[in-house]
């Protein structure tokens, strides 16, 4: 008989591997699968020793297979969250550039409009968001979220043609509810993708995505401002023209680059063998797949400890800063010696924006890095600073040049949000349905707190001194860094009771090897039969 070399042998050479086992998937070939599955294994377990390359990008000291296979995710994963929350968060701060830019003269609102305006941003988007995120375990991402892009695309066009006060209020509710998905299903996507020496990076880079547009809407909004009379437009009103212009063909394609998820991933840009090579890696992280829903696992759920401190932590850090208010703005736009121009009022405040991306960036990179994976040493950083600029801000009587650095550097709490994400990801690794609704609920419950806290501590009467704001702030960043504790020696515990429990597990699958060795010939045989 002619000698025939198994699968296992004809993937020896790693060079080779993936692109022979997508010919063999192309050719009809069984067990190709399997195949794959087993050189997954091989590349992945086999790390080579970490080099100080991955310290700069962590797929440098990674096997050929999986460095090709993350260069291709983070060109279409990234780059879509990225922009897509780009868009998003540029919708989201528009309305506070508009506001400064004329509309407020325009459409006469000198009380709390804009404070309503936010509101009604909020209850849209948090009536919204759970249902979505549970929904994208059912239905593709790759339709779902472009689907969400596109209408509110089209709600951003319909803001610019706003004439009063409460047709804003409506227009905000139904773009708050159709954006609501996006953030958390992104970093529900982003988690079922990468493992954990990946996560933290990529989760960060997607939430700088933020304070990139923010300081974009100030640019932007200094440039179209000279747009002011054109075709019957005020300035405030050609920036949301603007915005849906970028926005369209961003949305548009998310239905081509959008991956879904690894279990049911049809991207053309991955091969049958890297889709396989996908499932295995989360299957190594021991990062779980799709089930169904239960009375038994939403108990669990909801019981759990996961849900209730991680959706605290991240209420605690989305509610923690004076993002709810153009604090920076209003100071400037308020002071009488020396005045400032439109154009200042939107551009200087995006040094703040500007020195959250650095210190994101920053978190994320020693989180991943010299951190070894642990999550809450940038959270307790970013806490400190932001109690540290906040009680010099409620004092408000300080010297001109710290008030400035104040605003300058409160932009270091802004940036934890990729780190809350990430390590949620990893406490719920052993359920995809409890990560899709635990990531939900904390972004759910950080906007329900947003939806009313600002009415209360960030009044526009207050402007610009926000003393409540600034002390409010200042309690909880204190409690965000309790939080981050507790969470700590909870997560240590559940991950202690783990290894005992898979040590039982091995122990007992040993002892009953052994039995089944040391049983009489003819017993086992019996056994086998019986079983048969």
């Amino acid at each position: 008989m002619r000698w025939r070399p198994s699968y296992s042998q004809l993937i020896v050479n790693s060079s080779i591997a993936i692109p022979l086992l997508d010919v063999m998937a192309e050719l009809g070939f069984h067990g190709h699968e399997e195949a794959v599955y087993h050189h997954a294994d091989e590349a992945v377990r086999n790390k080579p020793r970490r080099k100080w390359q991955s310290y700069i990008w962590d797929s440098l000291d990674k096997s050929p297979e999986e460095r090709a296979f993350l260069f291709k995710l983070d060109l279409a994963v990234l780059s879509f969250a990225s922009l897509g929350y780009l868009i998003k968060y540029l919708d989201q701060s528009n309305i506070n550039n508009a506001f400064v830019s004329g509309m407020q003269k325009d459409l006469n609102l000198y009380g709390n409009q804009v404070n309503y305006m936010q509101t009604c941003w909020t209850v849209g988007y948090v009536i919204g968001e759970i249902p979505s995120n549970l929904v994208l375990t059912r239905v593709r991402p790759s339709i779902w979220i472009p689907s969400l892009e596109v209408l509110w695309t089209i709600l951003t066009f319909s803001t610019s043609r706003c004439s009063s006060a409460k047709q804003i209020y409506v227009v905000r509710f139904f773009v708050g509810l159709f954006e609501s998905g996006f953030y958390p299903g992104m970093q529900y996507i982003i988690g079922s993708w990468y493992r954990k020496d990946e996560l933290a990076k990529r989760s960060c880079i997607f939430h700088t995505s933020s304070a990139i547009a923010t300081m974009f809407s100030g640019y932007l909004m200094a440039s179209v401002y000279h747009l002011n009379g054109r075709g019957g437009f005020r300035g405030w009103q050609w920036l949301f023209i603007v915005d849906g212009i970028i926005s369209l063909p961003i949305a548009l394609a998310g239905f081509v680059i959008l991956p879904d998820v690894p279990e049911n991933t049809k991207a053309f840009y991955l091969k049958p063998g890297e889709r396989a090579f996908a499932r295995k890696r989360m299957e190594l992280e021991g990062r779980k797949g799709q089930e169904p829903y239960s009375r038994k696992k939403i108990w669990r759920i909801l019981s759990s400890w996961h849900i209730w401190f991680l959706a605290l932590l991240y209420v605690c850090f989305n509610n923690g800063s004076s993002g709810a208010a153009p604090v920076f703005a209003q100071y400037l736009k308020d002071s009488k010696n020396p005045t400032y121009a439109v154009w200042q009022i939107n551009v200087y405040p995006t040094t703040t924006y500007a020195f959250q991306v650095i210190t994101t960036l920053a978190y994320a990179w020693s989180s991943d890095t010299v951190c070894n994976g642990s999550r809450w040493p940038p959270i307790l950083v970013g806490g400190i600073v932001n109690i540290v600029c906040y009680v010099s801000l409620a004092i408000w009587n300080i010297p001109v040049g710290w008030k400035w650095a104040c605003f300058v550097l409160m932009g270091a709490g802004f940036g934890l949000s990729g780190l809350c994400f990430a390590w949620a990801h990893e406490i719920c690794a052993d359920d995809n349905e409890e990560r899709a609704l635990v990531t939900a609920t904390m972004n759910e419950m950080a906007y329900v707190f947003q939806a009313w806290l600002p009415l209360i501590v960030w009044k526009q009467i207050d402007a610009p001194e926000y003393h409540k704001g600034y002390m409010t702030v200042t309690c909880i960043s204190a409690l965000m860094i309790l939080t981050a504790l507790v969470i700590r020696q909870l997560h240590a515990r559940q991950l202690k009771c783990k290894v005992t429990e898979d040590d039982v597990g091995s122990e007992r699958v040993s002892q009953s090897s052994r039995f089944s060795d040391t049983q009489p010939l003819e017993v086992r045989v019996n056994n086998e039969d019986s079983k048969k």
